[in-house]
């Protein structure tokens, strides 16, 4: 009795073919669900050093008007308490419209001075990085402020 098939299987199969493109896409989509979750962890961690930047920006306005009165407990958009006037109030307005450019309303910023130590603290919402509605997230700087005393003018001898 002869065999009417004697040839080898040459190609593919098409059962082979959708195995091999099944492991592809899915291989595809978990490459994808991790790029949107790097571009989620990216998009954090530009908020954390806009507010790092902020931040260091007040500290730095502080020290150059170590005379000025920044002491606030709650600067938000709504605080109407500010004189600009006066170069720490015009820091202070600066400070609450940089907070509000970078995060939005619902970012919100405090500064408190107690003897020589500055603390500015901010705080937005960062629910799209974390997936929870009302996920905030803070950046909070300390520092140690060397009081300027008055130095004597050079004496001509």
């Amino acid at each position: 009795m002869r065999r009417c098939n004697q040839h080898p299987q040459a190609g593919m199969t098409l059962i082979e073919v959708l195995i091999a493109t099944l492991i592809l896409s899915v291989g595809l989509l978990g490459a994808a669900g991790a790029q949107i979750k790097a571009l989620k962890y990216v998009d954090s961690a530009l908020m954390s050093t806009q507010a790092s930047f902020i931040a260091y920006d007040m500290l730095d306005r502080i020290r150059a008007n170590s005379a000025g009165d920044y002491r606030t407990s709650a600067l938000t958009a709504t605080h109407h308490g500010i004189s600009a006037t006066n170069v720490a109030g015009q820091d202070l307005n600066e400070f609450k419209r940089n907070i509000r450019q970078f995060a939005g309303d619902s970012a919100r910023g405090a500064i408190s001075v107690s003897e020589q130590q500055v603390t500015i603290h901010l705080e937005w919402d960062d629910s799209r990085a974390e997936g929870l509605d009302g996920a905030f997230q803070s950046f909070t700087l300390r520092s140690q402020l060397l009081l300027q005393h008055s130095v004597p003018s050079h004496e001509q001898v």
